[in-house]
């Protein structure tokens, strides 16, 4: 499952490419690829057709696109209630999955194997014609939906026009690391109410959104802290060095173009990432440990079970607490 520099690796590429455009039309070959569109494929066409793309939007791994049915230029309008045109109501969802690719194409380009949905575009000197959705487990999908004011008024998600509307499906989750809006006094609270494991509380899309198990262990390899540390033990300073790893790791991620452990996954222009190559604990297991090993210390990174899945930890530089939780 792509995690979140990968989503904002694909979010970055649509921004520049289908931004301000207009939706000419759509061509749905695969109606299960809309499946959570629950009105179907007519509906869904006639929602997209002749509606601008306002921007490309993501908070943690959901990803939408705002839509405006007038080719006004909101793009380019300050948000807020001075402004003369109205907010948009609606948005184009994206969800990946496993193997879902948002891929910029030419019409020349012949179709992908796997290729679901063909939204066309307005013509724009040297941008591609076409976003094509192609998914070959069909995990992923489109869909259209509503959106709702943010709860705190602020902009709903990372995007270039900041809009204080959030998709419904996302209203939920807490703001990611990367949100210039994310408040380290909130994420804090949160976590020492709470009695559980650091990681688990990571991994808690109510805590903090976005980051899922391979930044989970990057990131508490570079705080040295064990994934069972009690949140409820964690002091400031330590939740602190917690959150500038979590930003490093996705900082190093998104400047190598996102963790591609699936050759299927690839962002907008069909790229893989290689961030994968630089990690320093998941799936390291039986390896040494590359900060020890530099500090003259001999360590084994440790695979163990955790919720169904795996953590990686070292030993040494990130002992395991008396009083874990998991």
């Amino acid at each position: 499952m792509p995690e979140l520099p990968e989503v904002e690796v694909v979010r970055r590429g649509l921004a520049r490419w289908v931004r301000g455009r207009t939706i000419t039309g759509v061509d749905v070959l695969d109606q299960r690829s809309i499946r959570r569109h629950s009105l179907g494929a007519e509906d869904f066409v006639g929602n997209l057709e002749h509606a601008t793309v306002l921007d490309v939007v993501r908070r943690g791994k959901f990803l939408w696109m705002p839509l405006a049915m007038e080719v006004a230029d909101l793009v380019d309008q300050a948000p807020g209630p001075e402004a003369d045109a109205p907010l948009p109501r609606v948005a184009l969802m994206a969800h990946l999955g496993m193997s879902g690719q948002l891929l910029m194409q030419d019409p020349h380009v012949p179709d992908e194997k796997h290729l679901k949905v063909r939204i066309r575009l307005s013509a724009a000197e040297g941008m591609p014609e076409q976003l094509r959705f192609v998914d070959q487990r069909i995990f992923g999908g489109l869909f259209v939906t509503s959106l709702v004011p943010t709860p705190d008024g602020g902009p709903g998600g990372l995007g270039e026009t900041p809009l204080p509307e959030i998709a419904e499906e996302a209203a939920h989750i807490a703001r990611d690391p990367l949100d210039p809006h994310f408040s380290f006094d909130d994420f804090y609270s949160k976590i020492k109410s709470r009695k559980t494991g650091l990681k688990r509380a990571l991994l808690d899309q109510s805590v903090i959104s976005g980051i899922g198990n391979i930044y989970a262990d990057e990131a508490l390899w570079r705080a040295r802290l064990h994934y069972a540390r009690a949140t409820d033990t964690l002091r400031r300073p330590d939740a602190e060095r917690l959150i500038q790893a979590v930003k490093d790791v996705m900082d190093a991620a998104l400047a190598a173009g996102g963790t591609s452990f699936d050759s299927l996954y690839v962002n907008v222009n069909g790229d893989s990432g290689y961030f994968a190559r630089s990690l320093n604990a998941y799936g390291r297991a039986g390896e040494t440990c590359g900060r020890c090993e530099a500090a003259g210390l001999h360590s084994i990174i440790k695979r163990e079970q955790f919720m169904n899945r795996s953590s990686y930890t070292c030993p040494v530089c990130q002992p395991r607490p008396r009083n874990g939780r998991w």
